[in-house]
């Protein structure tokens, strides 16, 4: 028995029963949300939570990723890596607040200034916290608090929008107090105050935090850019609400992308634990394979059933409908964000966080150009396919400079000819051409029939796992 895929398959099905059910509660409050707010109200709510995404990782100087790849080593000092996280948002934050006459000016945003800043102080924390209860490995604990907290935003979400009628503050404060809880509840049950000691911190642990976590600071600038930019030129060159209809399309590829976020934070502990095992290119190898073929396969049954999950998803309501147009591309982009992302654990195994920042600022010119270039002909579409074409471009560079690192197969072959697949697919199903749905899943079959193979592998492997 491998321990490895042992320990990869256990980690991942707890972090299932935390992550997965609270993202996938979270993403059934869709329905709830549209009926509260106007499709104008949901894309300014997006692009407050989405500036805040970006802010958060920029203000905390990216330390919650320096802590948990530092504290994943055995041989670190937890209390001087827990400490020096603390000490950085603190820090990062005080300064933060010098932009707040800024923030005041920006158009649409700038009302809400004093809930972003609250938004973002907690977020910094919770990060810090939940990075950190994973760099103990505390992965039932860790799971737990996803629940909690899930079940906390749910609450608060039908208190302020449905029985106080708060609109967008609303909902930004309900994100605001579950996360404070969620702060106070690991550091409670995890005991985190144990770590805190200004004392042991010193150049010899936060000097290499720093330079690990520094590159990821304009890295994690240049990520949002790519995921997040084109909600703001949409937003600009069309209109706020066909950025709510955007925002809603984006919720069908992120099944997608819940599904990779629960295996990738199992996956980047395997990969950071097993990072002197000789038998480590095999062992991206297989699972790099397996996790293409799945990811492929969920894109392209997305794509074959966007109508019919737009419809579900915003209950029917008409004014909606009209976003299922924007799924197929974006569901192309989220494939190869999942592989991205894969591939980012590389970087984080060898520590080299600056050959992450290179590849993330090439994939942001890609997708701003291309924004400037599509959505004046093709609106949110061109968003899409910009989005799309700049993860494939990170991809293609991601792959070259990681199989230096680690001499890893990747199956070029297979991915191109399911990447030709689903652009025929997005093409049939944007033209709905005569027996379109027909075309779209005899092509789902296809893929079905390429990935199969891996799939069955990759199962009969975990059961033989599991029984010895």
């Amino acid at each position: 028995m491998d321990r490895k895929y042992k320990k990869l398959f256990s980690n991942t099905i707890v972090f299932s029963i935390g992550t997965f059910s609270s993202k996938i509660l979270v993403f059934l409050l869709v329905p709830f949300y549209v009926h509260f707010l106007s499709d104008a109200e949901y894309g300014v709510v997006d692009l407050i939570t989405q500036t805040a995404n970006l802010l958060i990782p920029l203000v905390s100087l990216g330390i919650a990723s320096a802590v948990l790849r530092f504290g994943l080593d055995q041989s670190s000092d937890k209390k001087a890596v827990f400490s020096t996280g603390v000490a950085a948002i603190l820090i990062g934050f005080l300064l933060f607040l010098l932009t707040v006459p800024i923030l005041l000016q920006v158009q649409i945003i700038g009302e809400y200034t004093l809930l972003l800043l609250f938004y973002v102080f907690i977020g910094c924390f919770r990060l810090l916290c939940t990075n950190f209860v994973r760099s103990l490995q505390y992965v039932k604990l860790y799971s737990f608090d996803g629940i909690l907290c899930t079940v906390l935003v749910i609450t608060f979400n039908i208190l302020f929008l449905m029985r106080f009628g708060w609109g967008i503050q609303g909902y930004v404060l309900a994100t605001i107090c579950s996360d404070s809880c969620s702060v106070l509840f690991l550091t409670l049950a995890a005991r985190l105050y144990r770590y805190l000691d200004f004392r042991r911190i010193r150049a010899s642990v936060y000097r290499p935090m720093l330079r690990y976590c520094l590159p990821l600071i304009p890295a994690n600038i240049f990520w949002w850019i790519t995921h997040v930019s084109d909600r703001y030129m949409v937003t600009y060159m069309v209109s706020e609400g066909a950025n709510g209809l955007y925002a809603i399309a984006y919720k069908i590829p992120t099944m997608i992308t819940i599904v990779s976020t629960i295996f990738m934070e199992a996956w980047q502990l395997s990969a950071v634990v097993e990072k002197n095992d000789p038998e480590l290119p095999g062992f991206f190898s297989n699972v790099l394979s397996y996790y293409q073929s799945f990811v492929f396969l969920c894109g392209s049954g997305c794509i074959l059933f966007c109508k019919v999950l737009i419809t579900l998803l915003t209950l029917g309501q008409p004014d909606y409908y009209v976003s299922w147009r924007y799924v197929p591309a974006l569901i192309i982009a989220t494939c190869f964000s999942c592989f991205v992302t894969f591939l980012g654990s590389v970087y984080v195994v060898e520590k080299k966080s600056m050959v992450s920042f290179l590849t993330t600022l090439l994939g942001a010119a890609i997708n701003v150009l291309l924004n400037l270039l599509l959505i004046p002909y093709f609106g949110a579409n061109g968003a899409a396919v910009a989005t799309a074409s700049a993860y494939i471009s990170i991809y293609l560079v991601r792959a070259y400079t990681t199989r230096r690192m680690i001499p890893m197969q990747f199956g070029f072959g297979k991915t191109f000819l399911n990447t030709l697949l689903l652009a025929v697919q997005m093409a049939v199903t944007l033209a709905e051409i005569p027996l379109w749905y027909l075309v779209s899943g005899v092509i789902f079959l296809l893929v079905m029939v390429i990935n199969l193979r891996a799939l069955v592998r990759a199962l009969v492997q975990l059961l033989r796992r599991r029984r010895g």
